[in-house]
């Protein structure tokens, strides 16, 4: 993984959206609601792992339930209303997950979770944009998103990885930066001071 060091560059892919595809920050989706909106909605939640019922377009007991649950691991009121919070945080496990899968999908699933812990990490440094998708998409800030593997579609580990380093766990004990030592090219990252190793990745500050 390159390092970031300066101004940072966004830009947007089919997968890269400020929301899910099909949804808005704007709108608010309620038990009863209807529509592609709560199709949209449904498959978000199933590929983060709280929708397990057909995907209807219905927002029934059971979208509710799952929108709950969700709040509730991530931080939010679990209120079951899926608004602008809502959206937002699922598109930060979406780029997320993205990320966790480009840049570990070989590593053991505590070394997917130290890679998601690295980005909200970040997003607690003031060195850092704060929000997930400008921490992501900062120039040479994760090699995924550069080689193309962050367009990759995310296995279930990498949606369950974000999740729990959401629900605190940091197995990096707060590292920003993290590397391949055997493939890093830039010489600054060596100047970091390393916290912990995890698989093929060294993990500092």
């Amino acid at each position: 993984m390159k390092m970031v060091k300066k101004m940072l560059i966004l830009f947007v892919t089919g997968f890269t959206l400020v929301a899910a595809p099909g949804l808005s920050y704007a709108q608010t989706l309620v038990k009863g609601s209807t529509g592609h909106k709560v199709t949209a909605l449904q498959n978000r939640m199933k590929s983060a792992g709280y929708f397990h019922g057909p995907v209807t377009g219905y927002y029934g007991p059971l979208t509710k339930y799952a929108v709950a649950n969700f709040q509730l691991a991530t931080g939010l009121v679990p209120d079951g209303i899926a608004g602008p919070r809502t959206f937002g945080k699922l598109n930060d496990v979406e780029v997320m997950a993205r990320v966790v899968h480009g840049e570990a999908r070989g590593e053991s699933y505590i070394g997917k979770v130290a890679v998601a812990a690295v980005i909200l990490n970040r997003l607690d440094d003031s060195r850092f944009p704060k929000n997930a998708h400008a921490v992501i998409h900062q120039t040479h800030a994760f090699t995924a998103v550069h080689d193309g593997q962050y367009d990759l579609y995310p296995g279930s580990t990498a949606y369950r990885a974000v999740i729990d380093a959401m629900k605190g766990w940091d197995p990096t004990h707060g590292s920003i930066f993290y590397y391949n030592p055997n493939l890093a090219t830039d010489s600054w990252i060596f100047s970091r001071k390393s916290v912990t190793r995890i698989g093929n990745h060294l993990f500092a500050k």
